[in-house]
């Protein structure tokens, strides 16, 4: 009998470049394909059902996704398209082929009034055209893919691609001081702990020994934090001597306005997939390590 097959979108983000780090671990159990533009253009929406037809996967991982936050408020077209029409297509496709889907979604669907963490059920009300276009996604998914998964995610980074720790390290070896906004509260999420906790979730899908109780999951490292201490640990741990200077939102004008606080609660998805939880500064230890 043939192995259950995996395709993973989005495979030259950081995600994606996780995932197909960690693959190798599964395969005694599973196939894997991952996909970029060349064999899966989301943008070319006519396309999907016949990659569907040609491979018939098991299980979906739509890592693919517009993340530009900023340049959104301008390209608000191909934010959509991406964010939302292809994953509505996607888990469509899926749905009628009984394929599992996942698809990550981001904190930036709340508008950040809270100040405890965002449950899984929490009203979403975005504040930008990026988030509100992850929440056409999540909405369409659910309509077109009764079992969807969509995990929410924030402050994704990685030893790879372009991210705030790699941006820091930059910046710090550059300059004697920086500036870094400390009242945007939330919680960075090291890609591969998120890559860890998918294919941990697909495992128990496949055995069954998960327990599906929504379509929305929360994941991200443990810790409450704000961007200025995230800069300030990312400066102890790697020794570099650059002064780190708290500053407000309002004096780091961005096209996109940002939620001041997405602290998201995980016990969704650890109590329906078991899925045990870093705390964001071992994550960050190891990955400045790698």
């Amino acid at each position: 009998m043939s192995k259950p097959l995996i395709v993973i979108t989005g495979k030259n983000g950081q995600l994606g470049w996780e995932l197909e780090r960690l693959h190798t671990q599964y395969n005694n159990q599973f196939n894997f394909l991952f996909t970029g533009r060349n064999e899966l253009d989301l943008n070319n929406i006519q396309s999907i059902p016949l990659f569907f037809q040609q491979y018939q996967p098991s299980f979906f991982i739509n890592c693919a996704a517009y993340t530009a936050v900023d340049k959104a408020e301008t390209e608000k077209e191909t934010a959509y398209n991406s964010n939302a029409s292809a994953v509505g297509e996607l888990a469509k496709q899926c749905a009628a082929i009984n394929c599992r889907f996942i698809t990550i979604s981001t904190d930036y669907v709340f508008d950040g009034t809270k100040n405890a963490p965002y449950e899984t059920t929490d009203v979403t009300n975005p504040l930008n055209v990026y988030g509100a276009s992850k929440r056409e996604g999540e909405l369409l998914a659910i309509q077109n893919n009764p079992s969807a998964i969509i995990i929410r995610t924030s402050w994704v980074y990685s030893s790879y691609g372009n991210n705030f720790v790699k941006t820091m390290l930059r910046l710090m070896k550059e300059r004697e001081s920086i500036n870094v906004v400390n009242d945007q509260i939330g919680s960075p999420t090291y890609a591969k702990d998120l890559a860890t906790a998918i294919l941990n979730i697909i495992v128990r899908l496949s055995s069954e020994i998960s327990h599906q109780s929504s379509n929305i999951y929360h994941y991200s490292n443990e810790g409450i934090i704000s961007w200025y201490d995230f800069a300030n640990e990312i400066q102890v741990l790697s020794g570099l001597s650059c002064k780190v200077n708290a500053i407000p939102s309002s004096q780091y004008p961005t096209p996109a306005k940002r939620p001041f606080y997405t602290a998201m609660s995980k016990a969704a998805i650890a109590k329906d997939f078991g899925i045990e939880i870093k705390n964001w500064k071992e994550s960050l230890k190891e990955c400045l390590a790698d």
